[in-house]
C-alpha cells in the first residue's frame, strides 16, 4: 500500500470507507509495520497511545479493511490470524525458530496460464515455512 500520511483519509474515502480517528491509527500503523501485525498485537500498540480504543474496534476495522481488499489476512501461523498492508501479489516466509514472517517475490508460473483462461484471480495465498538466516546464523555460531 504505502500511502503517504496525508492521504489515509483520501485513500479510505476512495474505497467507500467512512473516515474515523481510529480507522485512520490502524491502517497508519499497518502501512508502518510490515511484521505481518496480529490484531492483538496491533491493539496492544495503539492502546498506548490512545487509551480509549477498544479491541472490537480494531477486530471491525480489519475486517472491513478486509473486506475491501485494502488488507489480507494471513493465516501461515495456523493458529492466528496475521494482517499484511501490502497487497500486491507476493508469497510469504514463516521462520519456525523465531516466528518471523517476511515477504518474498516468488514468480508463479501457472498465474498466465490460469488468466488466459478467462479466470479472475482474488488472491492468491503461497506460504514458505523454514529457517531464517538470522536463526541459521546463530544455529551456525553456537
Amino acid at each position: 500500500m504505502t500511502v503517504a500520511l496525508d492521504d489515509y483519509a483520501l485513500f479510505l474515502r476512495k474505497n467507500g470507507i467512512k473516515v474515523t480517528p481510529q480507522r485512520l491509527e490502524i491502517l497508519r500503523y499497518l502501512d508502518k509495520n510490515r511484521n505481518h501485525p496480529n490484531a492483538d498485537m496491533i491493539y496492544r500498540d495503539l492502546k498506548k497511545k490512545n487509551p480509549s480504543l477498544s479491541r472490537t474496534t480494531v477486530y471491525n476495522t480489519l475486517d472491513t479493511l478486509r473486506s475491501h481488499n485494502l488488507i489480507h489476512a494471513l493465516t501461515i501461523s495456523e493458529s492466528e490470524l496475521r494482517f499484511d498492508s501490502i497487497i500486491n501479489p507476493h508469497q510469504h516466509f514463516l521462520c519456525k525458530k523465531c516466528g518471523e514472517i517476511i515477504d518474498i517475490e516468488v514468480e508463479c508460473p501457472y498465474l498466465k496460464e490460469v488468466l488466459q483462461g478467462g479466470h479472475r484471480i482474488d488472491e492468491v495465498h503461497g506460504y514458505f515455512k523454514g529457517v531464517c538466516k538470522d536463526c541459521l546464523a546463530k544455529e551456525g555460531g553456537s
